[in-house]
């Protein structure tokens, strides 16, 4: 079957006569440049190659005759060249700061000056120059990026590691879309991220859309999307990185590859263990507390295949498995809170050039993971004892979730003044949260039993159209609608003594579904080439997940409800910003955005009994996030470059019916400052060298809506501000070996995360290693 429907798309891909053009890609300094992309194009149409690791390429035109070549390569100006035949030479000249090619959110390939958004990219260089062990912490170089909360993807549960970017709606669901490659990367049944699979050592760029200019993904990028694109196969490549940090933390990543006539193979892996630190602060450790380790393996293969130059597609596998210790444990049978999660994908995709010269894209992915986790409570000791020495074990939870989906998009550009895009996607979730509720005296029997879940389907179309009206002025213009519903929810719960239902069993829980627009309208437009201006006008949605819809659970003394009703939180937004080149090596970008949420999914006090709270997510009023971004970057000579970033983010509840006092009050988890500063040295003949930094400013703790709760010792209400440096080297020896070091937190600044109790985030962490690098 599969091969049918490749010759039906290969016999749609052709066209008539043809010929070859090859030669080799290379820098103003002779060395070759692997991996660079060759468009072939005519009046016919297109065709596309990529250089090998020796430089070379050969692509077979649409016609024959002489050809214009367009080369696009990360790091240099695009170049276009007209030739024919064999033997041809094409020298990159290297980039200016923003013409990068970028992925954005328009779905398609853009240079990164013509993008009508706030877009940031880490290249390569900045990832592998980089002592983070997991690439939340890489992208904490950009200060609109922030998790749920202050703390690393490596001693944080996953459930919090949502993403927040520029403060839009944190919670431990990510407002954020996740993708890899293309493909959703988010969780599907509570929507946060886990950070520890991404395959670090082979991840090529990393994409930052920031604000609702992402809206034509749909879901989860009510506040943005993210794009993390690995590298692409060649000959004979393979690379090992193997280091060891302190922490007892050794951690090995490998990725090769090779490819053999149409096909290309790619392998990558990561292994990793630590025993972690501490994470509750000194003074207020007790018996309970110990330390908050991880231990995960990662692994993924990729097959690329071109049947013809206008056919070509992909297909990957995966496998996940992590355990962590939260860094707690029962007092009565030493049983530690701790998580685990076994995750399997699969997934795939085509492109292909019609005979029109226009463009058809499809892919489909589907994920199989089993979430465990446990639960302590920590109740109140007796008068005299000391603090945190009582902890009992009160949930057990298995969470099985289920998921697949795609897409299916076809373009087509008219006289290079337009490019026209029309698609669908859709995404079926399934997943249940099975339960064992324990007793409240030592946490050692089950009493009660509960499947809590359902399904959900949400199945989108949308439209986009760029105009460039002038050579120097571009708009966009963008719908989506999307229908969502969840259906066969239920909740059942049983007495384990008697195996009587309990008041809360209910087999059939209403159902609730909804219809959602999304249009957008943005323009560039180029002064000169110097100063560019832009403007984005949008919206957005999230749907509630099935996490917020179905599961309950309970931390404490508090009981947290889901609520079958909630509908989806929408946003409109704006932004406008100036991008500023003064001189050939420095750029400076200033965005203004003002984005107000409606209806955001939030907790909601219902009833409280002694100790005893029980809290209900709900949709609640509307906040808004408004503030300014600035971005720079200077590069000084060849070797030398200096950026940095700031963000004012004054995020507040503008409107909130149940409870009118928190009206102007701030987001918790929402710094109204936060910057960055990186200076680089990189010198392939000596050494290269990172120094960064990281400034957080005040923002109150999770659930301080009220913004009263201090962290004991401080005068002021709030987390206390803080700085964090890293510092990475690298050296090369010989043409194949590099030697590094690393080092996260640099100066072992103690910093909070959270109150009751006062937790700490990640202490110092040092790293060294060797890279090995054969092709």
């Amino acid at each position: 079957m599969m091969i049918a429907v490749l010759s039906l798309l290969a016999a749609l891909a052709g066209g008539g006569a043809s010929t070859t053009v090859s030669g080799v890609v290379q820098d103003t300094t002779g060395a070759v440049v692997p991996g660079a992309s060759i468009i072939a194009r005519t009046a016919d149409g297109e065709r596309w190659a990529v250089s090998g690791t020796d430089g070379k390429f050969s692509v077979e035109s649409p016609a024959a005759g002489d050809v214009t070549l367009v080369v696009l390569a990360p790091g240099f100006a695009e170049k276009q060249q007209t030739a024919s035949g064999s033997g041809v030479t094409i020298v990159l000249e290297p980039a200016g700061l923003r013409e990068d090619v970028t992925v954005t959110a328009g779905r398609t390939e853009q240079r990164l000056s013509d993008v009508s958004a706030s877009v940031s990219v880490l290249r390569s260089a900045d990832i592998k120059q980089s002592p983070a062990v997991a690439v939340d912490d890489v992208l904490r170089q950009l200060p609109t990026f922030s998790l749920f909360t202050r703390s690393s993807s490596i001693s944080s549960n996953p459930t919090s590691q949502g993403v927040s970017l520029r403060g839009i709606g944190p919670s431990g669901v990510s407002r954020t879309l996740v993708l890899l490659d293309g493909i959703p990367f988010n969780e599907p049944f509570g929507g946060w991220v886990y950070w520890t699979r991404v395959p670090l050592e082979s991840t090529d760029r990393i994409e930052v859309i920031d604000g609702p200019s992402a809206s034509v993904y749909g879901n989860y990028a009510l506040g943005g999307a993210i794009n993390i694109s690995t590298a692409q196969p060649s000959r004979q490549m393979f690379d090992v990185r193997t280091q060891y940090g302190n922490d007892n933390s050794p951690k090995f990543d490998f990725f090769g590859g090779d490819v053999v006539g149409k096909v290309g193979l790619l392998v990558d892996g990561s292994f990793f263990r630590t025993d972690g630190f501490p994470v509750v602060i000194a003074n207020e450790r007790g018996l309970i507390d110990n330390n908050a380790s991880d231990a995960f393996k990662n692994v993924n293969v990729k097959a690329n295949f071109t049947a013809t130059p206008n056919l070509n597609g992909f297909v990957r596998a995966g496998y996940f498995h992590e355990d962590r210790n939260n860094g707690k444990m029962s007092t009565f049978d030493g049983t530690e809170e701790q998580n685990n999660t076994t995750w399997k994908t699969v997934n795939g995709g085509i492109r292909v050039v019609l005979p029109d010269s226009s463009g058809l894209q499809a892919n489909v992915f589907g994920n199989f993971e089993t979430y465990f986790s446990n639960f302590l409570a920590v109740p109140a000791v007796p008068a005299g004892a000391p603090a945190r020495s009582i902890g009992r074990m009160s949930l057990n939870q298995t969470v099985p979730t289920k998921d697949t989906g795609g897409m299916v998009q076809w373009s087509k550009a008219f006289a290079a003044k337009q490019l026209l895009q029309i698609g669908t996607d859709w995404h079926w979730v399934n997943g249940d949260s099975q339960e064992d509720a324990l007793d409240a005296t030592k946490g050692l029997t089950v009493i009660t039993n509960r499947v809590s879940g359902g399904t959900q389907r949400n199945v989108g179309a949308y439209a986009q159209d760029m105009i460039s009206v002038t050579s120097s002025f571009d708009i966009t213009l963008s719908a989506r609608v999307d229908s969502w519903t969840n259906y066969n929810a239920h909740n059942l719960e049983v007495t384990t003594a008697t195996g009587l239902p309990t008041a809360n069993n209910n087999p059939n829980l209403p159902g609730q579904d909804d219809t959602v627009v999304t249009p957008r309208a943005a323009a560039i437009y180029h002064v000169n080439d110097k100063v560019s201006v832009w403007g984005d006008l949008g919206s957005g949605f999230r749907a509630p997940t099935l996490n917020e819809l179905y599961r309950r659970f309970s931390k404490g003394t508090v009981l947290t409800l889901p609520n079958n009703a909630l509908g989806p939180e929408r946003l409109l937004g704006g932004e406008a910003g100036v991008n500023l080149t003064p001189v050939s090596n420095t750029t400076v970008r200033l965005t203004w955005f003002d984005n107000r949420i409606n209806n955001p999914v939030s907790t909601a006090t219902i009833s409280t009994s002694g100790a005893n709270v029980t809290v209900q997510r709900q949709n609640l009023g509307e906040t808004e996030v408004q503030g300014l971004q600035v971005d720079a970057e200077y590069r000084i000579g060849r070797f030398w470059r200096v950026s940095g970033g700031y963000l004012f983010d004054h995020a507040t509840i503008v409107n909130n019916p149940s409870n009118p006092a928190l009206v102007g009050n701030f987001l918790p988890e929402v710094p109204e400052n936060r910057g960055s500063f990186r200076i680089a040295y990189m010198n392939p003949r000596i050494a290269s060298i990172t120094f960064g930094v990281q400034a957080v400013g005040v923002q109150f703790d999770t659930g301080d809506d009220t913004n009263t709760r201090a962290v004991p010792g401080y005068s002021y209400p709030g987390l206390p501000s803080y700085a964090n440096a890293d510092l990475t080297i690298t050296r090369a020896i010989g043409r194949n070996v590099d030697v590094f070091f690393g080092a996260q937190n640099l100066f072992n600044q103690q910093y909070i995360v959270a109150t009751l109790p006062t937790t700490i985030g990640s202490p110092r962490l040092v790293n060294g290693g060797i890279r090995v690098k054969l092709r």
